[in-house]
């Protein structure tokens, strides 16, 4: 039995009230996440600012025309041609701060970090949306729902798998993003939620856990294209990440819910991915939806893309 495969199709996270992207053009973006506007490097945007209000026509920027002004921002990161960057800061901001998503009932730390990142990636709120629904169902059907998240980072899609109802076991290889992962959980008020908190390398623990006998009800995973294991493990998306999938496979229980991979490289396509997951659920039946997750542009409505995502579900 073959999984029906959906074409490729874009998804926006368009609910959130405590974050905005506000504008973007000539590779930055500015956004507004709570009461502090950032500055950051986008390699997507490849497109120009749109010109000031004074040169354009028909909302159309005209040739040559100066790029409209960005004020009001608090933060700019600025990217070093030997690689990183740093922040520069107009006035003195908090060295981090909450950000709320009301639509789950979610709170998350949010630090600017030497490396650009806030901590939180806003565009995976859609997942968020869709798996919370799917673990809710089967809980209000009186099913446990066990969920793995692997390459779990400051653990947005743990704390909204938990707050639906889900056991998780959250998995990342670095020890600092699995503690900021159990500041997010406090704040959004898991404190007592079935958690675990593992430091591991995700290809080890996923063996060790079936040695162990572990099975899972749903996996998540959001893969980097390189990346060190906590004990220098080399992970090469192209390499590993089928070998990965192979391992995960037998994790599953007899009547999974879901597997969701996200993934931040430009090195796959959504079809790739959604070719993954045939592979990896032939004989299991249920649908496989793929595409890009993106983010609305509040200037001019423009959608900026910021990932790619697969899905299977029952």
């Amino acid at each position: 039995m073959s999984a029906s495969v959906q074409r490729p199709s874009l998804i926006i996270a368009d609910r959130w009230r405590d974050y905005q992207l506000l504008d973007c053009g000539d590779g930055l973006k500015q956004e507004r996440w709570g009461a502090y506007n950032l500055v950051r490097p986008d390699p997507q945007i490849i497109w120009p600012r749109r010109g000031s209000a004074g040169n354009t026509a028909g909302g159309v920027a005209t040739p040559g025309a100066p790029a409209a002004k960005w004020d009001g921002w608090d933060g700019l990161y600025h990217r070093s041609e030997q690689g990183g960057g740093k922040w520069e800061f107009r006035k003195a901001i908090p060295d981090h701060w909450k950000l709320n998503y009301e639509s789950l009932g979610l709170t998350f730390k949010i630090h600017p970090t030497s490396f650009k990142h806030t901590g939180l990636f806003p565009e995976q709120a859609v997942n968020w949306e869709w798996f919370s629904a799917k673990i809710k169902t089967a809980r209000a059907a009186g099913r446990p729902v066990n969920v793995l998240n692997l390459f779990g980072y400051t653990g947005a899609a743990t704390c909204a798998a938990a707050k639906a109802g889900a056991s998780v076991t959250h998995i990342d290889a670095a020890e600092g993003m699995v503690k900021w992962c159990k500041e997010n959980a406090v704040l959004s008020g898991l404190v007592d939620a079935p958690i675990r908190y593992i430091a591991d390398d995700c290809l080890k623990f996923v063996r060790r856990e079936q040695k162990r006998g572990k099975l899972y009800d749903a996996i998540i995973m959001d893969p980097p294209t390189y990346g060190r294991g906590a004990t220098g493990e080399m992970w090469k998306l192209e390499e590993h990440l089928w070998p990965l999938l192979t391992e995960c496979r037998a994790l599953l229980t007899p009547s999974p819910l879901f597997f969701l991979i996200n993934a931040y490289t430009a090195r796959l396509s959504p079809t790739v991915v959604a070719n993954l997951l045939t592979e990896l659920m032939h004989g299991r039946g249920g649908s496989i939806t793929a595409g890009e997750v993106g983010l609305p542009i509040e200037r001019d409505k423009k959608i900026l893309p910021c990932g790619i995502y697969g899905r299977w579900e029952a």
